[in-house]
C-alpha cells in the first residue's frame, strides 16, 4: 500500500462510533467527532530545473464537545483507544473549565442528522498519474517561459490534494466524504534596468485550483499560457503607467476574484459580524442591524455563497458540523440579505438554520465560519457591450497586491497588468495600475456584469483566518464587471 492511496478498509468507523457512545455516557450536551486523512503533493520547477517535490500525509481525529454552554476541543493523531479516551476527556475538561467563565448559553440551530456519503467529481486521480509525466509537463511549460535576457525568473508549479473525512455526532449523523483537488500555475519575472514586472497565469496567488482530477491541469494549458505570459511581461517593461483620476474600470474575472474575497467574502462571515473574530484581519462593517437594510451595491450586483457548484474548492457534501451544502444569497440586486454562518452563529441571529459554512483546514483544529464559493452571478452583457460608451478607462487583470481596513471598507488593489480603453476599444498595455474605493460605494458604481459565457470559477488555496491560523481553500466565480467613476492611479 503506497502513501498515495487511502485504504477504505482502514477507515476508523468503529472507533468513531465508540467515541460517540463514550461521549454520550459522559453526559455532554452535544459532541461531534471528525476523522481526516490528508494527502498533498507539490511540484515546483524553476529556471528549467525541478526545484522541489514533496508528498505529505497526515491523519487524525478531532473531538468537539458542548458542555454547560461552552465548547471544548481536543485532537490526536493516535488512534489507539487509550489515546482517544484521553482526548475525549481533555475536550470535556476544557469545556467545563470554559463554562466557569462563559455564562452565555450556546444554542445550536437545528440540523437533520443524516447517514450519507459524498464524492467530488474527477476523471483522473492525480495521485495515480506517474510522477515523471507531471515533471515533464511542468518543465515543458517552465522552459517555454525562458529565453530573452530580460527574463530573470521562471516558475511553474502543480499541487494535488486528496481529503477523506468521516464525521459522526451525538445527534446521529454519520457522513463519509472524499474530495480531490488539482491545480497548477506559473509566474515569470522580467527586469530591464530599474524596471521589474511580473506576470502570473492562469491567475496570481498560486495559480488555479479546482475540485477535479489531473484533467483540470491539462485543461489549464500551461505551455500556451507560458508563451502569452512571457509576451505580456516583456510588454510591461516598456508600457506607460495609467493616468491618475476618476475613470471607468472593467475588471477581468481574475481580479473580481480578489475583490469578492476581501470586500464581500470576509465581511459576511457571521463570526466576524458578531465580533467573535477580530484578532486576525479584523471584523466587519456588515453587522446584523444592516441585514436586509444595507444597500451593498447596484442592482447589477448579485452575490451568492454556493457550496454546491461542481469544481469549486469551497464545495462539499456536508460541512464540518454535518450541515448539507447549500447556495445562500448574500447580496440580491444590490441589497445585503445573507451571511456565511454556523449552527451557533445562526442561532444567535435567530436564522432558520446554518448556512453550512463551518470548515476546518485539517483534523488538528476546530472548524470556523469560512467562505465556500462566493460568486458574483453573471449578467447579460458581452465584453463589447461593457466597453460600449467608455470614452476613456482601463481593463484590469490579475491581482498583484491589496490593502483593506479591519472593517473591510476602505481598500486599494493593484493588478499585474492593464489595458487602456479608448472610445470603447481595448488599446495598449499599462503597467502598475492601482484603484481605490469604499466597499458599498464601489459596488454601487457597478454598471454592468458580463454574461454566463464569460463566467469563470477560480480556487484560492490560501485564505487565512483564526488563531492558530488556518489556511482554507475557497472559491470565487465571476464574469467581467464594469464600474464607473473609480479612482485610479499608478502604483508606487
Amino acid at each position: 500500500m503506497t502513501a498515495r492511496q487511502i485504504p477504505t478498509s482502514s477507515l476508523p468507523r468503529d472507533l468513531l462510533d465508540q467515541l460517540i457512545r463514550l461521549l454520550k455516557r459522559r453526559g455532554v450536551d452535544y459532541a461531534d467527532v471528525r476523522y481526516e486523512h490528508l494527502l498533498h503533493e507539490s511540484l515546483v520547477a524553476e529556471q528549467g530545473r525541478v526545484a522541489s517535490i514533496s508528498l505529505s500525509e497526515s491523519s487524525g481525529i478531532c473531538i468537539r464537545v458542548l458542555v454547560n454552554g461552552s465548547w471544548g476541543v481536543a485532537a490526536t493523531p493516535h488512534l489507539a483507544r487509550a489515546s482517544l479516551t484521553r482526548a475525549a476527556a481533555s475536550a470535556i475538561e476544557l469545556a467545563k473549565a470554559s463554562s466557569l467563565i462563559n455564562r452565555l448559553p450556546r444554542p445550536l440551530s437545528p440540523v437533520q442528522p443524516v447517514k450519507a456519503s459524498h464524492r467530488s467529481r474527477f476523471a483522473i486521480d492525480p495521485f495515480d498519474v506517474p510522477l515523471g509525466k507531471k515533471i515533464d509537463y511542468l518543465l515543458w511549460a517552465n522552459t517555454t517561459l525562458m529565453g530573452p535576457n530580460a527574463i530573470k525568473r521562471a516558475t511553474t508549479h502543480m499541487d494535488f490534494h486528496k481529503r477523506r473525512k468521516l464525521f459522526c455526532s451525538t445527534d446521529g449523523a454519520a457522513i463519509d466524504q472524499l474530495i480531490i483537488e488539482s491545480g497548477a500555475g506559473l509566474e515569470v519575472v522580467a527586469q530591464q534596468g530599474d524596471e521589474t514586472q511580473v506576470r502570473s497565469a492562469p491567475n496570481s496567488h498560486h495559480g488555479a485550483l479546482s475540485q477535479a482530477g489531473f484533467e483540470y491541469v491539462k485543461q489549464l494549458d500551461l505551455v500556451g499560457e507560458a508563451g502569452k505570459a512571457q509576451e505580456e511581461v516583456l510588454a510591461l517593461l516598456r508600457a506607460p503607467s495609467p493616468s491618475a483620476g476618476e475613470t471607468t474600470l472593467i475588471l477581468h474575472p481574475t481580479q473580481v476574484v480578489m475583490q469578492l474575497h476581501e470586500s464581500c467574502g470576509h465581511p459576511v462571515e457571521l463570526d466576524r459580524a458578531l465580533g467573535q473574530e477580530l484578532s486576525y484581519a479584523g471584523g466587519s462593517f456588515m453587522t446584523p442591524e444592516h441585514l436586509g437594510q444595507l444597500r451593498y451595491g447596484s442592482q447589477h450586483v448579485n452575490i451568492v455563497a454556493d457550496a454546491t457548484i461542481p469544481g469549486g474548492v469551497g464545495s462539499f457534501g456536508f460541512d464540518d458540523e454535518g450541515v448539507p451544502a447549500q447556495c445562500v444569497d448574500i447580496v440580491k440586486e444590490g441589497l445585503f440579505v445573507g451571511y456565511l454562518s454556523s449552527r451557533e452563529s445562526a442561532a444567535r441571529l435567530n436564522l432558520p438554520g446554518s448556512g453550512g459554512a463551518m470548515r476546518a483546514d485539517g483534523w488538528s483544529v476546530a472548524p470556523l465560519v469560512r467562505m465556500t464559493n462566493v460568486n458574483l452571478q453573471p449578467g447579460n452583457a458581452t465584453l463589447d457591450e461593457l466597453l460600449h460608451g467608455v470614452k476613456h478607462g482601463y481593463l484590469l487583470s490579475t491581482n498583484k497586491s491589496w490593502s483593506i481596513d479591519d472593517r473591510r471598507l476602505n481598500f486599494q488593489f493593484s493588478t499585474e497588468i492593464g489595458w487602456e480603453i479608448t472610445d470603447g476599444r481595448i488599446g495598449g498595455v499599462v503597467k502598475n495600475p492601482l484603484y481605490t474605493g469604499i466597499t458599498p460605494q464601489f459596488w454601487g458604481k457597478c454598471t454592468g456584469v458580463g454574461r454566463k459565457e464569460d463566467w469563470q470559477l477560480w480556487g484560492v488555496p490560501n485564505c487565512a483566518k483564526g488563531e492558530p491560523m488556518q489556511l482554507m481553500h475557497v472559491g470565487h466565480g465571476s464574469s467581467y464587471a464594469r464600474f464607473d467613476g473609480v479612482t485610479v492611479a499608478p502604483a508606487r
